[in-house]
C-alpha cells in the first residue's frame, strides 16, 4: 500500500521561532522520497501557531521541486474560505509543475476563528462547500469554470494552464458529520478519515458512505485514506511517555483550536454535530476527551505500531495512510527520531500490504 508523510508546521508555545519550525519540517519533506514515503501532505490553516500552513499549493510546489516521483496532497483545502477559480488555478498549475503528482483533499472547515478571520459565516459553509466543490471538480476536468448558485455566481472563464490530466480518482474529502459523509458520496470523491469520533461510529459512516456512493455512482467507492499520528519508540515505556506528552498535547491543541467545548455550534447550520459533541465534552470533561482523542492515534514499539495499523487496514479496508510523526510540543530531535524509526521499522511493512483496488497515491 502507499504511505504518505503528513506535516503540521506547529508552533504551539513559541519556544522556538517560526523559521526554525519551517527549517525542520521542510527538511523532513525533502527527505521523504528517499525514506520511502509515497506522498507528502499538509493541512490548510490560518492565523495561529496551531498549524502555520496558509498556502498549501505553494508549499507543495516547493516539494515538487525537491523530488521526482512523490505525490503532493492537501489535508485539506477548505473550500468556503476562498474563490473556487483561484483554487482551480492553483491545482492546475501544481499539476503542471509536478507532472501530474497533485492530490486534492477538500473540506468545509471547522475553525471558527478562521471563518471569522475571512469574514465567512460558518452557517453558510455546507451550502458554499457543495456549490464550490461542484464548480471546482468540473473545472479541473474541463479547464472551464462557470456556475450559477446561491453563493457562487461565476461567469464562464477559461483556465490556463489547461488540465495536465484528469483529477478523477485523486480527490478526497474529510467528513466527520454523517451529513458530510453522504455529501462526499454524492460528489464522487474519496473519503479521508481524520479520527475524531469512536471507531464504531467511523465504521458506520464508512458503511453509509459506500452504500450511498454505489447508489449515486453505480460503482464501488474508492478505499479511504486514513490519517494517523504515530509515536514510536523501541522502549515501550518511552513510547507511552510520548503518548502522554505529545499525543495528548496535540489533542489538547486541537480541542482548543476547534473549540470542541463550544455548545454554540448547536445553533449554527451545518454544525449541529459539534454542538452535541460540546455537550458530551462538558459532561465528561475536556481532559478526558483529550485522552480519548490521543488514544485514537497510534503509539508503541515498532511491532506494536505495525500491528495497530494493520488492524485499521483490515477493519476499514483502508487504501492508504497519511502518517504524522511531528506534532504537539515535540522537540525537533524527538520528532526526527520518531520520523526515522517509523521509516526504518514500520514503513516497509505497510508498503508490503496488498490493497488491490486502492488509488496509488
Amino acid at each position: 500500500m502507499d504511505v504518505g508523510l503528513g506535516l503540521t508546521f506547529q508552533n504551539l508555545k513559541d519556544t522556538v521561532t517560526d523559521i526554525e519550525v519551517f527549517r525542520h519540517e521542510l527538511a523532513l519533506a525533502a527527505r521523504a522520497e528517499d525514506q520511502g514515503f509515497d506522498s507528502v501532505w499538509t493541512p490548510e490553516h490560518h492565523f495561529t501557531g496551531y498549524m502555520m500552513t496558509p498556502n498549501v499549493p505553494q508549499f507543495l510546489s516547493w516539494v515538487a521541486g525537491q523530488t521526482k516521483r512523490i505525490k503532493l496532497g492537501t489535508t485539506v483545502t477548505v473550500l468556503p474560505w476562498q474563490n473556487p477559480v483561484r483554487i482551480a488555478e492553483s491545482f492546475l498549475l501544481l499539476d503542471q509543475l509536478s507532472e501530474g503528482r497533485a492530490i486534492l483533499g477538500i473540506g468545509r472547515g471547522l475553525g471558527k476563528g478562521e471563518f471569522d478571520g475571512f469574514g465567512v459565516p460558518m452557517g453558510e459553509s455546507r451550502k458554499r462547500f457543495r456549490e464550490y466543490a461542484e464548480a471546482l471538480l468540473n473545472a479541473l476536468e474541463t479547464g472551464v469554470m462557470e456556475y450559477e448558485g446561491t453563493y457562487l455566481k461565476q461567469p464562464r472563464v477559461e483556465l490556463r494552464p489547461r488540465p495536465y490530466a484528469s483529477y478523477r480518482g485523486r480527490v478526497f474529502a474529510s467528513a466527520v458529520s454523517p451529513e458530510s459523509v453522504q455529501l462526499m458520496a454524492n460528489l464522487d470523491v474519496g473519503l479521508m478519515i481524520i479520527a475524531q469520533k469512536p471507531w464504531d461510529r467511523v465504521e458506520e459512516d464508512i458503511v453509509a458512505y459506500r452504500k450511498r456512493f454505489f447508489e449515486m455512482q453505480s460503482r464501488p467507492a474508492p478505499k479511504p485514506v486514513m490519517v494517523a499520528f504515530v509515536a514510536v519508540n523501541e522502549d515501550a515505556a518511552k513510547a507511552r511517555e510520548m503518548r502522554d506528552k505529545y499525543l495528548v498535547e496535540y489533542a489538547r491543541s486541537t480541542s482548543e483550536f476547534y473549540q470542541f467545548s463550544n455548545k454554540g455550534f448547536a445553533s449554527i447550520d451545518g454544525y449541529e454535530y459539534y454542538g452535541a459533541l460540546a455537550a458530551s465534552v462538558e459532561k465528561h470533561g475536556i481532559e478526558k476527551f483529550n485522552d480519548f482523542l490521543a488514544d485514537l492515534q497510534v503509539y508503541g514499539r515498532p511491532e506494536e505500531v505495525v500491528e495497530k495499523l494493520k488492524q485499521m487496514v483490515a477493519r476499514f479496508d483502508v487504501g492508504s495512510f497519511i502518517i504524522y510523526t511531528q506534532f504537539g510540543d515535540m522537540p525537533f530531535e524527538v520528532g526526527r527520531a520518531n520520523y526515522e524509526l517509523f521509516a526504518r521499522k514500520i514503513l516497509p511493512h505497510l508498503k508490503d500490504i496488498n490493497v488491490s483496488g486502492a488509488l496509488a497515491i
